[in-house]
């Protein structure tokens, strides 16, 4: 396993059998992509130009990265579908693993997989984890001053970045003040999440409640629980007030 850190920008090799789909066609194949973590919060897949099922047209737009270099922007293009500016490569970067390897960006796909497996959002990062505990712990959730949840029967799921958050019995919530929001979110080590507002006097909370009715299999645990932003809400836990948590979601 290879390691490289240039200005922040570390790369990995990793050994997953890789696909992206656009239209119903393969775009990509690969046993050998690189995981390319441009920012902190999680690695974008870099991909063998030789395992690139689909041909590169160039756009003429350069995308500059002052740590990858000088970008070049192209559409992909296979059986008659073409996926405007999905993908770009770094054929003189300064990172030499980065030189042979292309981009392919990750909405402008339909779906990826990892082995047989299909996985939403992002790569999964192979530094992260997430543990879901079964607790005991009193769990109490008040918004606008008044408690809207109260469970002595929590699952705390923790989550390598980011705050413990609190899944709760949905039964241990008053469901009264729930009124269903339309949003949807995914997230590539739990699933799809749907969401509920919190009406309390007049006053309605936005998406401050999440539930994942059919997470992936490694987070079985969570499945029809309650979750709270903690950012947003007051979170007592063995009648203690939490701080609340400074995170992107705050």
């Amino acid at each position: 396993m290879t390691d490289t850190t240039r200005r922040r920008v570390r790369t990995e090799a990793c050994r997953k059998r890789v696909r992206a789909f656009a239209g119903g066609q393969l775009v990509v194949d690969t046993v050998t992509p690189t995981l390319v973590w441009e920012h902190p919060y999680y690695p974008a897949y870099y991909l063998p130009l030789a395992d690139l099922r689909a041909e590169l047209e160039t756009t003429g737009s350069i995308r500059h990265s002052p740590s990858r270099g000088e970008g070049v922007e192209y559409h992909v293009v296979i059986d008659g579908i073409t996926k405007s500016a999905a993908a770009v490569r770094y054929p003189n970067s300064p990172i030499p693993e980065l030189r042979e390897l292309v981009r392919l960006d990750w909405e402008l796909m339909d779906e990826w997989f990892e082995e047989d497996e299909p996985v939403y959002v992002h790569p999964r990062d192979p530094y992260k984890r997430v543990d879901i505990l079964a607790s005991s712990r009193h769990v109490r959730i008040d918004v606008g001053g008044q408690t809207v949840a109260e469970s002595r029967a929590p699952h705390i799921l923790f989550e390598t970045g980011l705050p413990p958050r609190y899944y709760l019995p949905m039964l241990d919530l008053r469901t009264e003040l729930l009124t269903p929001s339309p949003t949807r979110t995914r997230c590539p080590y739990k699933g799809t999440a749907e969401y509920f507002n919190v009406r309390i006097d007049g006053t309605e909370y936005s998406d401050l409640v999440w539930t994942y009715r059919a997470p992936v299999p490694e987070s079985q645990k969570i499945a029809g629980l309650a979750c709270f932003y903690d950012e947003k809400v007051d979170v007592y836990v063995d009648g203690e007030l939490q701080e609340r948590p400074k995170t992107p979601f705050a």
